[in-house]
């Protein structure tokens, strides 16, 4: 075998070379460095509005879920509302309580409604002067305008 290395060499170190500092190099090495930090932080931004986006369909699910049970709610207190406002209902109500439908004779014929120009109906009570028998003299109330086309509690 043939030895490439004189023996005398053996034991000497080389000399140490001065390299000159690229600048060229090092403004690549941060210009790549900054690019892969830009390209690595857009992936991260990326990835949290994907789990944003994920969050915020699950809860809008929910909030669809949860509204369709309120509006099946409100339909069956609606429902009960109507039935408990029912005329069988009321009257049947009325009888348990000891009241009675009534009579033609408890009508007062003196207090009709009187028609104004206005299109409102008010009641009229009549002046005071001799009370009937059986009944009790009070004083005469104000006048009760009745609004004909009047809103009714409807849900909203």
């Amino acid at each position: 075998m043939i030895r490439r290395i004189p023996t005398k060499q053996r034991n000497q170190r080389n000399a140490r070379v001065a390299r000159e500092s690229e600048r060229d190099a090092f403004l690549r090495f941060g210009l790549l460095l900054f690019c892969g930090l830009g390209l690595a932080s857009g992936f991260v931004y990326a990835g949290r509005q994907h789990f944003a986006a994920l969050k915020y369909g699950y809860e809008t699910e929910n909030l669809r879920r949860e509204r369709d049970q309120l509006a099946e709610e409100q339909r069956r207190f609606i429902l009960q509302r109507e039935e408990a406002a029912s005329p069988v209902r009321l009257e049947r109500a009325a009888k348990q309580l000891g009241m009675q439908s009534l009579q033609p004779a408890q009508v007062d014929p003196l207090r009709q409604p009187v028609h104004n120009s206005t299109n409102s109906t008010s009641l009229t009570v009549p002046q005071a002067g001799k009370p009937r028998p059986g009944e009790i003299q009070t004083k005469p109330k104000p006048t009760a305008r009745v609004q004909p086309n009047r809103a009714l509690n409807r849900p909203i």
